[in-house]
């Protein structure tokens, strides 16, 4: 059995937030996010698969040991530096879900020869991209 990655390894996404209740809400009651667990105010995971949302003001990647990392969120919600993919099985389905629940899309879902997507941003403006892949015509690898 390999010792890394094993069974049991999971990734999880911090992602900084400025209002951490406002952006937990947002992430269950439009995305439908599962609350895995709250933690004193301080950080809560979300479970899709695993996101864990964090407030940005001066939230110490691990708790103050690495003196030279504190989380910040985005600056400018047109520049992100990463992105949350959401695979679902039907992107405009999923848009049309989503919409209803509040969320708000950059555009309607566009088109490509591999996928449909949709990008949406949650109240931070951390962007966020809904896809559903086509299976007959993925792009060549490499």
């Amino acid at each position: 059995m390999a010792v890394f990655p094993a069974d049991a390894t999971d990734l999880t996404r911090l992602l900084v937030v400025a209002d951490l209740r406002r952006s937990v809400a947002w992430y269950r009651d439009v995305l439908g996010a599962e609350i895995v667990g709250e933690y004193g105010g301080t950080s809560a995971v979300l479970r899709f698969r695993r996101l864990l949302a964090a407030p940005r003001d001066g939230w110490r990647a691990d708790g103050g040991q690495a003196e030279t990392v504190t989380m910040a969120s985005p600056s400018d919600p047109d520049r992100p530096s990463a992105e949350l993919i959401v695979a679902v099985p039907d992107c405009r389905a999923a848009h049309a879900v989503l919409v209803g629940r509040g969320a708000e899309f950059l555009a309607d879902p566009v088109e490509y020869p591999w996928e449909i997507r949709a990008f949406l941003r949650d109240p931070d403006g951390t962007s966020s991209r809904s896809a559903s892949a086509k299976r007959e015509a993925a792009p060549a690898a490499g």
